[in-house]
C-alpha cells in the first residue's frame, strides 16, 4: 500500500510522466493506470486491493438445475450430457445449461467413469527398410482418405501399387474399410498379376491391431499364409510410405470434381488408373510410364501354406475362439489366429515364445503356484500358464506336437 501512496503521488504531480513512473516503481502501464483511475475515482480507497472473482459466472448454475441434471442421469444412466442438455431444454427453455455445463455437473458428482484407455501390446519399433529390385517384390497398399459423392455416398479408395515401377494395380471404391471386402480385392490382384514377396502398410485396420498379439486381423493372417512377408510403417509416420502418399495426392484430383454416386464414381477412377500407368511419364523412371517398366510375378496358386517350424520346437493349433491349449491350460492369443498352426520355442527357466511364421507373438510362461491352475496375459505380449512342474518342462524342450 505504501509503495502505491508513493506512485500514486509522483505520477499526480504536474508534468509527472506516467511510463517513466511505472518503469521506476516495476509495474506496466496498465497497472498504473489502472491506480490512477481508481484514486480518481475513489480517492484512497480506491487503492485497497480488490476481489478477482468475476461478478458472474455463467457456467454455475442453481440448485434446482443441478438437481434435474442428477434425477436425469440417476433415472437415464444410459444417458449422456448431450441428451441431458437436449431434454433440460425442452424444459427450461433458455434457462437450460449448455451440453459442456451438464457434462462438468456429472463429472464433479461422480456420475462419470473415466475408461482407461486401451494398452497396446504391440508396436512398430524402428522405421522399415525394404529395397524394391524388381516388380513384385514390394507392393504397398493404404486406404485414400475418402470423400463423398454428390448423392451423399461415401467413397473410400483402396489403392495397391507396386513399388519398384510405381504401376497402380487398383483404385476400388468402398463404403467402408472391411477386412473381408479387402481380402476379395487383393485375392483378385494376386490371381491377375501374381503374389508380391512383400506388402507395406501402415498401423491402421484392417492391417494391423495393435491390441492383437504381434498385431495381426484375419487379413495379415491370410496374407502370412500365402508366404508374403508384412512391412508395417511407424505410426504417425506417412513419409515411411511417401511414394504411395505421393500418388494419393495426384488421386485427389477425383474428389474436386465428385460424381453423382459411387457407383458412378468408380469409371472415373478407372480412367484415372490407366492415365497414370499408360500416359503420364515418371522422372524416377527416367521419364517411362509405370506401364513399360511392371512385369507381373509368376503365376502360383493362392492358397494358405502351412507354417514350418524347427523340429526342436512345439507347435499347437490355435482354436476357432482364438484360444491356445498348452499342456491341460489355455492362452488366449485372438479370434485372428483361430485354427491357425503355431510354434513355441523354450527360452529358459519356464519361459516358452510363440511364433505364427516368423511373427513374434510374445513370451508363454508356465508355472505352478501351490497346485493352483492359474493363466493370465499380459500387455506387455507376456501370458502365464499353470499346471506344468519345471521338471516335466525340461524334458519338453525337444519335444515336438503337432
Amino acid at each position: 500500500m505504501s509503495l502505491k501512496l508513493k506512485f500514486i503521488e509522483q505520477a499526480s504531480a504536474p508534468g509527472a510522466n506516467v511510463s517513466a513512473v511505472c518503469r521506476e516503481f516495476g509495474v506496466s502501464r496498465q497497472t498504473g493506470h489502472k491506480w490512477l483511475r481508481r484514486y480518481r475515482e475513489q480517492g484512497y480507497l480506491g487503492l485497497v486491493e480488490q476481489s478477482r472473482r468475476p461478478r458472474s459466472s455463467p457456467l454455475v448454475k442453481s440448485e434446482e438445475m443441478v438437481e434435474a441434471i442428477v434425477e436425469l442421469r440417476d433415472r437415464r444412466p444410459s444417458w449422456g450430457p448431450d441428451k441431458i442438455a437436449q431434454m433440460l431444454t425442452a424444459k427450461f427453455g433458455s434457462d437450460a445449461p449448455a451440453r459442456s455445463t451438464v457434462a462438468r455437473v456429472l463429472r464433479r458428482l461422480g456420475k462419470v467413469k473415466r475408461r482407461r484407455s486401451p494398452v497396446r501390446v504391440w508396436s512398430v519399433e524402428g522405421k522399415p527398410y525394404v529395397e524394391a529390385k524388381a516388380p513384385n517384390d514390394l507392393w504397398t497398399i493404404d486406404f485414400k482418405g475418402w470423400w463423398r459423392a454428390r448423392n451423399g455416398q461415401r467413397c473410400e479408395p483402396l489403392t495397391v501399387r507396386d513399388a519398384f515401377s510405381r504401376y497402380v494395380l487398383t483404385v476400388t471404391l468402398m463404403s467402408a474399410i472391411n477386412g473381408s471386402k479387402v481380402r476379395r480385392v487383393l485375392q483378385r490382384l494376386f490371381e491377375e498379376h501374381g503374389v508380391p514377396a512383400a506388402i507395406q502398410c501402415d498401423n491402421g485396420p484392417p492391417w494391423v491391431s495393435v491390441l492383437a498379439r504381434g498385431g495381426l486381423t484375419k487379413l495379415s493372417v491370410w496374407l502370412l499364409s500365402l508366404g508374403i512377408r508384412l512391412i508395417r510403417s511407424r505410426p504417425a509416420c506417412p513419409q515411411d510410405n511417401g511414394g504411395h502418399e505421393r500418388m494419393h495426392r495426384d488421386l485427389g484430383e477425383l474428389q474436386l470434381t465428385p460424381a453423382k454416386s459411387r457407383r458412378a464414381q468408380q469409371p472415373q477412377c478407372d480412367r484415372w488408373v490407366v492415365d497414370f500407368n499408360h500416359v503420364r511419364p515418371h522422372a524416377a523412371l527416367g521419364g517411362k510410364t509405370p506401364a513399360e517398366v511392371y512385369r507381373p510375378a509368376e503365376r502360383r496358386p493362392v492358397v494358405p501354406r502351412m507354417p514350418s517350424y524347427p523340429p526342436e520346437w512345439r507347435t499347437r493349433r490355435v482354436t476357432k475362439k482364438g484360444v491356445l491349449c498348452f499342456q491341460g491350460d489355455h492362452v488366449r492369443l485372438g479370434k485372428s489366429l483361430g485354427r491357425q498352426l503355431v510354434g513355441l520355442r523354450y527360452e529358459n527357466s519356464l519361459r516358452w515364445r510363440a511364433f505364427y511364421f516368423e511373427v513374434d507373438l510374445g513370451i508363454v510362461e508356465i508355472a505352478s503356484l501351490d497346485g493352483v491352475v492359474s493363466t493370465e496375459v499380459s500387455t506387455s505380449n507376456e501370458a502365464t500358464v499353470s499346471g506344468v512342474n519345471p521338471d516335466q518342462e525340461a524334458q519338453a524342450g525337444g519335444a515336438v506336437s503337432a
